[in-house]
C-alpha cells in the first residue's frame, strides 16, 4: 500500500507542477480516483492476504497431521498389537485355567485321594501348564513380529532349509525330501525369523500328514523370486476353511484338527507376519483328501 500510495503521490506532484495544463476540476476528478483506487487496491490486498492465509493454515495443517500420523504410526502400531496380545491371550487361557480349577477343586473335596490319583492330577496340571507356557511363546512371538525390524542380510536358502530339516528328529527327518533347482539360492532376510517361518511350516506339513507319508520340499527360481513349496499329502483343507487359515486362532473342520496336537492356530498367522515382514507372500493350494502345499515366495537377489 505504501508503494502504491508513493506512485500516486509522485503522478500528484507532477500534476501539481504543470498545474497550467490540468484545470481544477482534473485535479479533483485525480484526488478522487486515487482515493477510489487506494481503497480498491487495500480491499482487494486484503483479501488475496486472507486467501493466503487460510492457503497456508490449510497446507501447513494437512502436513502436520500426516507428520504426526507418520510420527505415532509405530507407537499405534505397537499399542495395538499390545491390545491384541491381552486380548487373545485372555481368550485362550479361559480353558486350560478352568481345566486346572476344577480339577484341584475336586481335588480339595476329596477326602480319601490316594497316591496314585494324585500323581494322576499333576501330571494332568502340568500338562496344561506346559501348554500356557507355549501358548504364552506363540503369542509373544505373534506380538514381536508384528512390530519388528529386522535386521536384513544376503541368505543361501537352500542352506537354512536344509539347516530346519537337520534340528527334526531322525523319524520326521527321514520323511523329508528336499529338491532344489540349485546349490545356493540368495535373499535379503533374517535368519532367526525365516528359521522360525520353515521350522512352522514343516512342523504343519508332518502333523497333517499320514505318519508314513513324504512331505516334499521344493526350492526353485521363479522370475526374480526364490520360492519355497512345502507340500504334503492328507486331509486337506476345504474350500470353507482355505481363505480363514491364517487368521488367529482359526482352527479348521474336526476332522482335521482333532489330533492330540491340534495347536492354537497362531502358527500360520506368525508365518504370514514374518512372511511380509521379508516383503514376501504365501499362499496355500489344497483341496480335501488331495495334497496341500505351502508356497512362500521372496525376492532373490545376486550373491554379495
Amino acid at each position: 500500500m505504501n508503494e502504491i500510495s508513493a506512485r500516486f503521490d509522485a503522478f500528484a506532484t507532477r500534476v501539481q507542477d504543470n498545474a497550467t495544463e490540468y484545470t481544477t476540476k482534473d485535479i479533483v476528478q485525480f484526488n478522487i480516483f486515487r482515493s477510489n483506487q487506494m481503497q480498491k487496491s487495500q480491499a482487494n490486498l486484503l483479501i488475496a492476504l486472507l486467501y493466503t492465509n487460510i492457503g497456508i493454515l490449510v497446507v501447513a495443517g494437512l502436513g502436520s497431521y500426516f507428520l504426526a500420523r507418520k510420527s505415532l504410526k509405530p507407537i499405534e502400531k505397537s499399542h495395538e498389537a499390545q491390545s491384541r496380545f491381552t486380548s487373545d491371550a485372555s481368550h485362550e487361557l479361559r480353558t486350560p485355567l478352568a481345566v486346572m480349577k476344577s480339577e484341584l477343586e475336586v481335588a480339595l473335596r476329596s477326602k480319601r485321594l490316594s497316591g496314585e490319583e494324585m500323581r494322576e492330577l499333576l501330571e494332568s496340571n502340568l500338562e496344561e501348564v506346559n501348554r500356557l507356557s507355549e501358548l504364552s511363546s506363540m503369542l509373544l512371538e505373534l506380538s514381536r513380529s508384528e512390530i519388528s525390524q529386522l535386521d536384513m542380510v544376503p541368505l543361501d536358502v537352500v542352506a537354512l532349509v536344509r539347516k530346519v530339516i537337520q534340528s527334526q528328529d531322525k523319524s520326521a527327518t527321514k520323511r523329508i525330501v528336499l529338491e532344489t533347482e540349485a546349490k545356493a539360492v540368495f535373499m535379503n532376510g533374517n535368519a532367526a525369523s525365516l528359521q522360525e517361518l520353515f521350522v512352522i511350516v514343516i512342523d504343519n506339513a508332518l502333523r497333517y500328514s499320514p505318519p508314513k507319508s513324504d512331505v516334499r520340499i521344493h526350492v526353485y527360481i521363479s522370475g526374480g523370486t526364490v520360492a519355497v513349496k512345502v507340500s504334503n499329502e492328507g486331509p486337506g483343507i476345504s474350500a470353507e476353511d482355505l481363505p480363514h487359515i491364517f487368521d488367529r486362532f482359526y482352527r479348521g473342520e474336526k476332522s482335521r484338527t482333532s489330533q492330540k496336537q491340534s495347536g492354537y492356530g497362531l502358527g500360520l498367522s506368525l508365518a504370514k507376519n514374518i512372511t511380509e515382514l521379508h516383503e514376501g507372500s504365501v499362499r496355500i493350494e489344497s483341496q480335501k483328501d488331495e495334497i496341500t502345499s505351502v508356497i512362500m515366495s521372496f525376492k532373490k537377489i545376486s550373491k554379495k
